[in-house]
């Protein structure tokens, strides 16, 4: 219980210096630092299916936050052939939430029980019943459909509504890089 409120911490934290930080990539390494927190608070909450579209999601907005960070600023002020005393604690800081990353992740993959063997008492009654109760072929597709289907529907509204999201926001920038011709075609 403890591991929880240790990632509480450290997402409020790097949501707040997400928020303060100067540098937009470093923002959007500590949200991608937040939202891996909480894809590791599912796991120890015993949803590796939540934490895998946490996952999922968490890595393609950072790629996507990166990508267009770099592709939009022009000049990078942290790149330098000289020292620079400001970015000494940033610097600091990310190693550190670095570091707590990596031993909260390694605490929880320590905690997963064996592959192949049920955790909980549901998932044992899944698997035994499944077939039986389901008349479906797979006892994956069984207990996706059946037994979980309103936490599936939820998952996929959740993926929809980011690629729309993502969708729109392409969409936006290449309307502003390509503006409409002088003759009024758009």
């Amino acid at each position: 219980m403890i591991e929880l409120y240790i990632l509480l911490i450290a997402m409020l934290a790097a949501a707040l210096v997400a928020i303060e930080v100067k540098d937009l990539l470093a923002a959007a390494v500590s949200l991608g630092l937040v939202g891996f927190s909480v894809a590791i608070m599912f796991i120890l909450l015993q949803a590796p299916d939540l934490a895998i579209v946490q996952i999922v999601v968490e890595t393609l907005t950072v790629v996507f936050f990166a990508a267009v960070i770099l592709r939009t600023t022009n000049t990078d002020t942290t790149i330098a052939g000289r020292f620079k005393p400001e970015l000494v604690f940033p610097t600091v800081v990310f190693g550190l939430f670095g570091v707590l990353f990596l031993v909260l992740a390694a605490s929880v993959l320590r905690e997963l029980p064996p592959f192949g063997s049920p955790v909980m008492l549901v998932a044992s009654q899944y698997i035994a019943l499944a077939l039986k109760q389901t008349g479906a072929a797979n006892v994956v597709a069984a207990i996706i459909l059946d037994y979980r289907g309103y936490d599936t529907l939820g998952e996929a509204t959740v993926l929809f509504t980011a690629v729309v999201g993502v969708l729109t926001i392409v969409r936006k920038l290449g309307r502003k890089r390509n503006p409409p011709d002088e003759a009024g075609e758009k």
